[in-house]
This record gives C-alpha cells, structure tokens and sequence, in this order.
C-alpha cells in the first residue's frame, strides 16, 4: 500500500492535521496495521518537499505547532494517475512453503507433515477472518473476502502438491 497516495487521497475531502490524517487512515485502512505518528509526519513532509501537499494553515497546540495540510493540484493529479495505474499482479514463483516443501524432500524429512501443519492454519486463519467478516461492515467484508479467496488457492496449491507428492519427490532426487 502506498501511504503517501493514501494520505493524498484521504486529503481531497479537505484539509487536516497530521493527527487527523492517522485517525482517517486507521479507521478505513489501519485496523490490521496502523499507522504511527512519525511515519504520518514522516510522509506528509515529503509530499511537502514534492509539492503534492501544502500548509494550510498553522494553529499553536500543547506541544508543537499543529499544521494543516492540504492537497495540491499536483498532489490530485499524482494520485488520480496512481489510482489509474493496475497493480502487478504477484505470480508468488518464489514461494517459502515451495521452498520448505522441497527442501524437506531433499534432506528427507516428511514434506507431508509440513503441508498438514500449512493446512491447518490456513484453515485457522480462514476461520478467524470468516468471523470477522460476518460481525464486520461492507469494507471489512470485502478486504476478509480478497484475504479468503487467496487463502483458498492457497489451500488448492496445498491439496495439489500433496496430491503430487511422491512425483515431486522423484524430481527433486532426480536433479
């Protein structure tokens, strides 16, 4: 996720301080991972020095002095082409559980046990974000609902490979 577009983005609705920006960013994005003050200021500096954001306005406070920030022409600009930009897709071609899985076949450990073990905490995890999703709003459910669908090809790639297991384990020998 690109933090500086989301703030930008967060930032068309109109001016706020760095404060308010984290709070914004939080309860629409952050509840799995949020956002820390420095890196709030951090960004907004920088958008600052690019010219994407400028002070709107300074207020005294308890501390130090509040600005208000807001997006420039160039900061709206910035984030529509952003916006209109598509995500690369990730092949994950470089997987740690391939990697585990292949590497317990060449040592002669049991890959099928380190499948199980995946199993059944992708299945855990599914449980959990499927009950976040049913006690969750419209945004909580889609975000549960892209995490479940890449958790289910997860669990079709594990089904596949233990399918497999055995023709694997001749190639990898065979190498």
């Amino acid at each position: 996720m690109s933090i500086g577009h989301t703030l930008l983005g967060l930032l068309e609705s109109g001016p706020r301080h760095g404060y308010d920006l984290k709070r914004a960013f939080d309860a629409k994005f952050g509840q799995d991972r949020p956002l820390h003050y420095g890196q709030v200021y951090s960004t907004m500096s920088r958008l600052l020095k690019n010219g994407l954001v400028e002070v709107d306005g300074i207020e005294p406070g308890g501390g130090p002095e509040r600005k208000r920030y807001a997006i420039t022409d160039a900061g709206i600009t910035d984030v529509e082409q952003w916006l209109a930009t598509p995500e690369k897709p990730e092949p994950y071609l470089q997987s740690t559980l391939y990697t585990k899985v292949v590497l317990a076949l060449l040592t002669h450990r049991n890959a099928a046990d380190i499948l199980d073990t995946q199993r059944a905490e992708h299945l855990r995890m599914m449980r959990i974000l499927t009950d976040r999703k049913r006690k969750g709003d419209l945004a909580d459910q889609l975000i549960c609902d892209h995490a479940l669908f890449h958790l289910e090809a997860d669990l079709r790639w594990l089904e596949l490979t233990a399918a497999r297991l055995h023709k694997l384990a001749e190639a990898v020998v065979a190498q």
